[in-house]
């Protein structure tokens, strides 16, 4: 049987991928590489544009060739990108005229606080879905007009141009034909209206940005453009459109086949971003989750809540890292022992404060329950378990605000491998939790979207019959077992958080 093949670019904060999938939605080559991390200051964080489209060429030739499949049988290529982070490049010349500043920087931090002390938090939260932090792309764009000299002057005459790194890409790969966006993309500048589905005229006045430098903003399954760029590597990549662009975690929730109303994904990594799809509904949070646009499809758009833990598999990091409890993380499980491995021990990783749904930057991290019994499993198991204890926080917030019903919940990322932190996030969900065989759900989910643009895929309904299930995790605990953990573990909280207040007071 002859294959149709569509190309993903995943690029990360990390590193490039290049991803193969098959018209069945099976990988078939991956090519990964890692790039420079930039911090010339303390929270700073920055990249290299032009390294990361020389690595995105590299891994899109190696792919190919692990593959070994005939480029004429690539239908489409997709993008999903590390959302956020903001290029400036002269259309003229093509060169960056500084470094990508990356979506966790805080270079801008005093933009920021000067809207906030304004009193315009509500009127950006408002239209954009979002609150103001350095965290979004507006007050990047400001941070370079206002410290690279010239570059305010140059966009005034229409000779800069802006991008996530998204836009950047598909501009590099249609040479410069193609200045574009998707909605979700969009969605995360904090100039973006998100009701009108436009940049805001009143946000861009704030921000002190011309319009002459932002992209077009279209769908995410759509054909932007070709890929003529690739010819070097292929001549026939001039033929191949490029026909998805989505932000990576909108592009894992539609990776996990979540179309429907309250279908949700959490992804466990370094730290733990979980989506809610709400469909058409905008619904703005009182407990610090954002709003954002999932995708752009079908001639419309619909939206998602999302909420953040800030530390998830960092922690365990940690205890390989700087306590030395294991050499390779993926050891830790073997600590695990028994019905109950933690015995009452609870650990708070504010090592950066806590996220949804307490935002408290000045938190930090404790362990509770510690006696003389207490050894190093004790503790690994307890790292373990804050992650789903932190993921059950935001999932309350999302259940309560939406208005739906959990019917499930979508797992990927890496730490979504350790067997024991999905059964503990069942048990305190008491909920599913579906682990598919394909972990590369973010680069899948650009892939369907180039797929149902290019007619490779038919539609949702066909997509959800190749979504192929690796694990389903459901609660093998009591209700009454459930409370006493859920209780302890606001308990840890309720003292982390005292224990921050009482260090403020004595400063």
């Amino acid at each position: 049987m002859n294959h149709n093949y569509i190309l993903t670019i995943d690029q990360g904060t990390t590193s490039t991928r290049t991803i193969i999938f098959d018209n069945q939605a099976k990988m078939v080559a991956k090519s990964q590489k890692e790039f420079t991390q930039i911090c010339p200051k303390d929270g700073y964080v920055e990249h290299n544009p032009e390294e990361i489209w020389q690595l995105t060429k590299e891994t899109i030739k190696e792919a190919i060739d692990i593959a070994k499949i005939d480029v004429i049988n690539i239908k489409a290529l997709g993008i999903t990108n590390q959302r956020e982070t903001t290029v400036l490049w002269n259309k003229i010349t093509g060169q960056p005229v500084y470094n990508a500043i990356v979506w966790q920087s805080r270079q801008s931090q005093e933009i920021c606080d000067e809207l906030i002390a304004k009193g315009l938090e509500g009127i950006i939260k408002d239209k954009t879905g979002l609150i103001i932090n350095p965290y979004f792309s507006a007050s990047k764009i400001k941070w370079i007009f206002d410290h690279v000299p010239k570059v305010k002057t140059e966009a005034l005459k229409g000779n800069i141009l802006f991008g996530t790194i998204d836009t950047y890409l598909l501009w590099k790969l249609t040479n410069g034909k193609v200045h574009a966006t998707d909605y979700s993309n969009a969605s995360r500048t904090l100039i973006y209206n998100i009701k009108e589905l436009k940049w805001d005229e009143e946000l861009l006045k704030y921000f002190d940005i011309p319009t002459n430098i932002l992209p077009k903003v279209l769908p995410s399954s759509y054909l932007f453009g070709y890929a003529t760029a690739l010819e070097d590597i292929n001549p026939l990549f001039s033929k191949i459109p490029i026909a998805s662009l989505i932000g990576d975690q909108q592009a894992a929730l539609f990776g996990q086949c979540c179309f429907d109303g309250g279908d949700a994904k959490s992804t466990y990594g370094t730290g733990c971003f979980i989506l809610m799809n709400t469909k058409d509904k905008i619904i703005h949070s009182n407990k610090g989750l954002l709003t954002t646009i999932a995708w752009g499809l079908d001639n419309k758009v619909e939206y998602a809540l999302e909420g953040s833990v800030l530390v998830a598999g960092s922690a365990i990091q940690w205890l390989r890292d700087n306590l030395n409890f294991f050499k390779i993380t993926k050891d830790c499980e073997k600590f695990v022992q028994g019905p109950n491995p933690s015995q009452g021990i609870y650990f708070v990783p504010a090592f950066v404060g806590l996220g949804t749904p307490y935002w408290n930057n000045d938190a930090r991290g404790t362990i509770l329950g510690i006696n003389r019994s207490t050894t190093k499993d004790h503790i690994i198991a307890a790292t373990i378990e804050a992650t789903p204890y932190q993921a059950k926080d935001v999932m309350d917030v999302m259940i309560e605000e939406s208005g739906y019903d959990l019917r499930y919940l979508g797992v990927d990322g890496g730490a979504s491998a350790n067997n024991y932190m999905m059964q503990f996030q069942a048990d305190l969900l008491n909920q599913k939790l579906i682990r598919p065989i394909c972990q590369e759900t973010t680069a899948l989910g650009a892939a369907y979207l180039a797929g149902l643009a290019t007619g490779v895929f038919k539609s949702k309904e066909q997509i959800k019959t190749l979504h192929q299930v690796e694990c389903v995790f459901t609660s093998k605990i009591t209700d009454e077992e459930r409370m006493e953990r859920i209780n302890g573990w606001h308990n840890a909280i309720d003292a982390t958080l005292q224990y921050k207040n009482n260090k403020l007071k004595e400063k």
